[in-house]
């Protein structure tokens, strides 16, 4: 009895050492060094260089060695990342590899689709506020290359000055229907905008050394059933619609990382399919960097993601155990020469991009400065979608529009609604920012109208009958509806949860925060104040809070005037107020479609453990069904109007190794400056196959002058007019007369049509 008693004894003291350690390490934490000594290398010049070194360090690495590249660190570790956020709701960074003894550091990885995920502390113990952006959505719906560009050079700089070399960023999943909890992570229904955007996030990161990870390989598209779903596509699909957007950042980003995904595809999880990571995307596109795990529970069979071609497990060491990878050697399921080659290519991207030449120094100084948080309330701007702008009298539009209001002096402005004065960044998941300050929609229009003279009255709208009042006897009335990190986001469930959730089909315990909606419609509460207070004042706006589509149907005729103004980052209070008075003329189009019933998007259900994803969805969907949408892909209205002429095909004839030429006249006919968005689609009425009515495939935005007058040129190369042949298993061009349509949205009225041949 005696000895019992002293051996659990010794347990819990063991347990209360282990605990007390684990807490020291939290509160005591501190960012690992990630810069190469250069002085211990020569000189790498060359891609051969750069082979022959990694190979050489991989040589001298003993097999524990080797296998402690292949997981991001002990479960310890783990746990002062949890901790920190449990504790202290301070994100670190999570490390990952290095070999002292071979004099290579660890990498240090942060999320960041809306800016640096980690927290760093200066010397002092102060917490460093990052630059906060509107979600990638948000962007999307700017449509604006450039901007995308310009907010990742921001975020690559910062993840530098915060420590960090390797993000889980840029999200280029597929937002198939509007439903999903994450869609505010990513940038559209259509593979050709989340290309370009995804592109040009990784160039932009990539530029500062700071190695991308491409998420979610692949076909990531439901929230909470994540962990468990099985994806069935077709090769076509497959290939054609949830495929093309990351095969463009590897092959013309030459992205370091991606990231595998939770789900299984056809069957297989990601993490073990092998079809995915090593016949897709290493032997037929010819990826030279390295996969990385989702967190947690993105692994399930340490062999099985070896032969699979999945060098790290993130963020700690589960599956990927040593005496595992030894017997599988020993029983011949994999041999050494498989771990060389995961370490190979994990090292290798990992030495071409630690001892690359920086392009500037990155102090602390340089995060959140003056300039970046300009830049965040630009794009802030350049995001909101004008849906709707007439007046309503008894279910009649008027011509006269509602914005911009007038800058009038001595009157009454209204804020109204439950997030008005809500500091609402969006996801607090791994998207998740600590920033210097927020600026809320409510802050924003009290700050702007000061300078004109008025007064300006917030109401929570937890009283209809206070709030109806209100917007009777204002002249001006803002109301604010939507989501938050509640409704809408990352699924933080347990696994095992959302396992039982699917085998049932249906929520089996409370309401988590995120995950994906389980209606489109707003709150009950949001929708009867729209409809309670849409009537008693002809300058009303309401303003939509999210990340995705949402259904409108039962108040939009109704509105006087509609903004899509996204989760619009730590600027978005101000920016909102130049957009409702004019100092700014919005310039966001939809990067999706909403239709005019929720019965019109492709079946989708949050949980599930199996699912098919369809040919058509979005506009290809609508297009091809013949559906009207409420509101079209690419559409957004303006304070002034644009006139388009003259499609011109520069290239009537064109053989498949050429490239489409197209010029159109945009002219702006309006009484104010502004900003337009040109759309190519290509139509494929001639084809001996199933294809959609038409396809995206270029874009600009651009500035006109008031009567200005600009020729806009617009290319598209013939490879991009492929379809994938399953049975050929190549892409193949179709020699006919294809169509060109170019325009303001997708819908059929706002398009020019002309037609070329492919010979």
């Amino acid at each position: 009895m005696k000895k019992s008693i002293k051996i659990i004894g010794y347990i819990l003291f063991a347990i209360v050492v282990f605990a007390v350690f684990i807490l020291y390490r939290i509160y005591d934490y501190q960012l690992e060094p990630i810069a190469f000594d250069k002085t211990k290398f020569a000189a790498v010049d060359s891609d051969e260089k750069l082979d022959n070194l990694a190979r050489d360090l991989v040589k001298q690495m003993s097999l524990d060695e080797k296998i402690e590249q292949l997981y991001g660190r002990p479960m310890s570790d783990a746990l002062i990342f949890v901790g920190n956020s449990a504790i202290f709701d301070r994100a670190t960074a999570m490390f990952a590899g290095g070999n002292e003894r071979l004099n290579i550091p660890a990498y240090a990885f942060s999320d960041g689709p809306r800016g640096v995920r980690a927290n760093k502390e200066r010397s002092s113990g102060d917490k460093l506020g990052v630059t906060s952006f509107p979600v990638s959505m948000a962007r999307g719906a700017s449509w604006d290359i450039g901007l995308e560009s310009q907010i990742y050079d921001v975020i690559g700089k910062e993840m530098r000055a915060s420590g960090i070399n390797y993000t889980g960023t840029p999200t280029i999943n597929l937002l198939r229907h509007p439903a999903w909890g994450r869609a505010q992570e990513v940038y559209s229904e259509d593979p050709w905008l989340m290309g370009e955007f995804g592109l040009a996030a990784v160039n932009a990161l990539q530029h500062h050394n700071v190695m991308s990870c491409a998420k979610h390989f692949a076909l990531n598209s439901i929230e909470n059933s994540r962990f468990v779903v099985d994806v069935d596509v077709d090769e076509r699909t497959l290939r054609e619609v949830y495929l093309p957007h990351f095969k463009k950042v590897v092959q013309e980003g030459q992205v370091a990382s991606l990231m595998s995904s939770y789900n299984k595809v056809l069957g297989e999880y990601a993490s073990n399919n092998r079809y995915l990571l090593t016949d897709i995307l290493r032997d037929e596109w010819g990826f030279k960097g390295f996969v990385s795990s989702d967190w947690f529970f993105g692994t399930y069979d340490g062999i099985a993601s070896i032969q699979a071609g999945l060098n790290v497990e993130m963020p700690y060491q589960k599956v990927y155990q040593v005496d595992t990878i030894k017997q599988g050697i020993v029983d011949g399921e994999i041999t050494e020469a498989d771990i060389d080659k995961l370490v190979f290519d994990t090292l290798r991207t990992q030495l071409k991009f630690g001892l690359a030449q920086d392009p500037m120094a990155y102090p602390d100084s340089i995060i959140a400065t003056a300039d970046s948080i300009e830049l965040t309330r630009i794009a802030a701007e350049k995001s909101m979608v004008l849906l709707k702008n007439s007046k309503v009298k008894n279910g009649h539009s008027k011509n006269r529009p509602v914005l911009p209001f007038a800058k009038d002096s001595n009157k009454t402005v209204a804020v109204i609604g439950r997030l008005a004065d809500m500091e609402n960044l969006g996801d607090t998941g791994s998207s998740k920012t600590t920033e210097p300050y927020v600026v809320t929609p409510f802050e924003g229009i009290r700050d702007y109208n000061k300078k004109l003279g008025n007064k300006v009255i917030l109401d929570n709208a937890s009283d209809l009958i206070t709030s109806k009042a209100l917007a009777e006897k204002a002249d001006q009335v803002i109301i604010v509806v939507g989501y938050t990190h509640v409704e809408e986001g990352e699924f933080l469930l347990a696994s095992e949860e959302a396992n039982k959730a699917a085998k049932q089909g249906k929520r089996t315990g409370p309401k988590t925060n995120g995950g994906d909606r389980e209606t489109l419609k707003l709150n009950p509460e949001d929708e009867a104040l729209i409809k309670a207070l849409a009537k008693t004042n002809d300058n009303l706006v309401v303003v939509y809070v999210g990340g995705s589509a949402i259904d409108l149907s039962s108040w939009d005729s109704e509105a006087p005037a509609i903004l899509f103004s996204w989760y619009s980052g730590m600027e978005g209070g101000n920016a909102l107020a130049n957009i409702l008075y004019g100092d700014v003329n919005p310039s966001g189009k939809l990067p999706f479609s909403i239709a005019k019933q929720e019965s019109d998007y492709p079946y989708f259900t949050p949980y599930t453990e199996q699912i098919t994803y369809g040919y058509y969805h979005g506009y290809t969907l609508f297009d091809k069904e013949n559906i009207e949408p409420a509101y079209p892909f690419g559409f957004g209205l303006s304070y002034s109007n644009y006139g388009y002429s003259n499609l011109t095909i520069q290239t009537p004839e064109l053989t498949s190794s050429d490239t489409l030429k197209v010029t159109v006249t945009v002219t702006n006919n309006g009484k104010v400056a502004g900003e337009e968005v040109v759309q190519l689609y290509l139509g494929f009425d001639n084809s001996t196959v199933d294809r959609p009515v038409k396809l995206l495939r270029d874009f600009d935005k651009f500035h006109l002058n008031v009567g200005e007058s600009k020729t806009v040129n617009l290319t598209v190369d013939a490879k991009d007019m492929a379809w994938y042949n399953p049975e050929a298993k190549a892409w193949e061009i179709e020699k006919m007369i294809y169509q060109v349509y170019v325009g303001a949205s997708s819908a059929k009225q706002d398009l020019l049509i002309s037609e070329f041949t492919i010979i």
